[in-house]
């Protein structure tokens, strides 16, 4: 399960449908690692950057998701060199944090911002028209329902297709959903980090797409004696397949999009698509937190 595998191992995981006419495949890619450290500058190995989106790719990833934020600008820019001009890709992409360092993050929700930031990601990413467009956090000094009519504005406009909220609330996913329709929501949300449980309810409910961030986290339950460790031993998997695979039997509007600069790593995150956890075993992560 580590290290075989044929064809395009993503597809296994199924399709969910953002909006009324997007569909993508269920395990996405994320492409925040692809930077320098601390989330800065440039990767050690730029043409090995470029080599994992096109073999996300190749092995049947459809969503490609990023940010302004990551680099900053860096990711945009090997995305466009790696697969533009995209052949079907939905690529997603994020504004509302301001960079000044590695490391170093800070909301800016005003809404000239998020529309400078728009125009400057189209430019980046070489469209006419981003598919998903995400507010990358809310800024707490900018009324919510300003950030969000912003969106809803550029939506307007043509300059985005689908909406997108990254950390928020089930209070500001309502608030929001009451200017512009939402799409997706990205969270937190992992094998020991279900904060957000409520939230993916929501969704659930709302038929909103659910991002979960640091999907492969498993803390002390990867480790040797760990049940993750064990349950991955059992299944000749990694601790992170299993952690993929709990979430994507977890909800049916679940969408992961673990990130990794490896080849290698990356081809054994998407077989975690073709790893089926029976009951018992889903029950037991389940308690596991």
């Amino acid at each position: 399960m580590t290290t075989t595998f044929t064809g395009r191992p993503a597809a296994a995981s199924g399709e969910i449908r953002l909006g009324e006419a997007v569909s993508v495949t269920r395990l996405g890619y994320g492409a925040m690692q692809l930077t320098g450290p601390g989330v800065w500058g440039p990767p050690a190995d730029h043409d090995e950057s470029v080599r994992v989106l096109r073999r996300a790719v190749e092995l049947g990833v459809n969503l490609i998701d990023t940010a302004d934020a990551y680099g900053p600008h860096v990711s945009e820019e090997l995305i466009r060199e790696a697969l533009h001009p995209y052949d079907g890709v939905l690529i997603a992409t994020k504004a509302g944090q301001l960079r000044t360092g590695p490391g170093q993050w800070h909301p800016c929700g005003r809404p000239e911002y998020l529309r400078q930031q728009c125009e400057l990601s189209l430019r980046r990413l070489g469209l006419e028209r981003i598919e998903l467009f995400q507010l990358h956090r809310v800024d707490p000094t900018v009324p919510a329902a300003d950030q969000f009519g912003a969106l809803a504005d550029l939506r307007a406009e043509g300059k985005i297709n689908l909406v997108g909220l990254s950390q928020v609330s089930v209070a500001q996913v309502e608030e929001a959903e009451a200017i512009v329709e939402i799409a997706t929501v990205q969270n937190r949300y992992n094998l020991v980090d279900r904060t957000s449980d409520d939230v993916l309810r929501h969704c659930t409910e709302r038929g909103i797409g659910f991002i979960p961030w640091h999907p492969v986290g498993a803390g002390e339950l990867a480790k040797p004696g760990g049940l993750v460790h064990d349950i991955a031993e059992g299944l000749d998997a990694t601790a992170a397949q299993v952690a993929l695979a709990w979430l994507l039997q977890r909800s049916s509007i679940m969408l992961p999009i673990p990130g990794t600069s490896s080849v290698a790593h990356l081809e054994e995150n998407l077989l975690a698509a073709e790893l089926k956890l029976d009951l018992s075993t889903v029950a037991a992560l389940d308690d596991a937190a």
